[in-house]
């Protein structure tokens, strides 16, 4: 039977892309690390890893035993939690994974609801974009992800995953205060020949989608995945945006002007590792967010 630690080396050597920085993230000493690739290598039979400069490269071989080693990996810790709830563990933890606007509105209530009601579960949270959150899901860095999407699936690796929905955030366009607002409450066409602004690839690809839609292609002058920076952009009259419901319930600029575009709508939902009831701590943390996405309103700008 392969050995967890020398699967743990070998995806942390895929992730840093040498052995010194393996060591460094894994806390071992170098040699150390050079020893349980060596000897993972004689176990399954194939070279998996190559020298390249100061660096390594995965053979097809280790490639192929990354992505299954982070599955192992994975339904291992997935199990231990399992296996802790079911033991009626009164103490537990969350490791979140959840975009900007999301830990802004969405998440500090949660987290204080679930102090309340299970002041024994432990959560930490770190700040990523989906790809990220879902990559930090499949590889056990984190319990739960926060992800959104708009028509298609959310992006990253989806694997062994399950989305729990949560909201449709709908969306927003935004303008400088003083323009003059459309017949049509969101009317993209209107803007044809303004400046756009634009955020990550994911919500560019969006855009450009919606005002093909309405018959034109946007001119991207500005690109920036700061929320605050866009509606600052916008204020100050250098271009017009699209933005969710979260990014301006998170954070209002007075010299902005929203009009709701209507049927248009990005998914938020939370992704869990396996297609098994989650772990005691994160089935409740994901109650509690539902609770609140339920009851407070974070989808309509003042």
């Amino acid at each position: 039977m392969w050995n967890l630690t020398r699967l743990r080396v070998l995806v942390a050597v895929a992730r840093e892309g040498s052995v010194t920085g393996a060591a460094e993230a894994l806390h071992y000493a170098q040699p150390s690390v050079s020893h349980h690739l060596a000897r993972l290598e004689a176990e399954v039979g194939v070279v998996l890893v190559r020298r390249a400069g100061r660096g390594v490269l995965l053979t097809d071989a280790g490639r192929l035993l990354v992505a299954r080693a982070e599955e192992i990996l994975g339904r291992v810790e997935s199990a231990r939690a399992e296996v802790a709830a079911h033991a009626g563990l009164r103490t537990g933890r969350v490791r979140l994974a959840a975009f900007p606007s999301s830990l802004a509105t969405l998440v500090p209530p949660a987290v204080a609801r679930l102090a309340a009601e299970h002041p024994g579960v432990e959560l930490a949270l770190t700040e990523a974009e989906p790809p990220a959150a879902l990559t930090a899901l499949r590889n056990a860095d984190v319990d739960a992800a926060l992800v959104f999407a708009h028509d298609e699936p959310p992006a990253g690796d989806q694997r062994n995953t399950t989305l729990v929905p949560l909201m449709r955030e709908p969306l927003f366009l935004v303008t400088p205060a003083d323009c003059e607002p459309a017949a049509t409450p969101g009317e993209l066409a209107r803007h044809a020949d303004k400046s756009w602004i634009a955020g990550c690839e994911r919500c560019r690809a969006h855009l450009v989608s919606i005002c093909e839609r309405a018959g034109f292609t946007p001119r991207i002058t500005f690109e920036t995945d700061d929320y605050v920076a866009v509606q600052s952009l916008v204020a100050a009259g250098l271009g017009v945006s699209v933005l969710p419901g979260l990014t301006l319930a998170a954070h209002r600029n007075e010299r902005v002007r929203v009009e709701r575009l209507s049927d248009e709508t990005r998914r938020v939902s939370l992704a869990v590792y396996g297609t098994s009831p989650p772990a005691e701590p994160v089935a409740a943390f994901g109650a509690v967010l539902a609770d609140t996405v339920a009851e407070q309103r974070w989808t309509e700008p003042d």
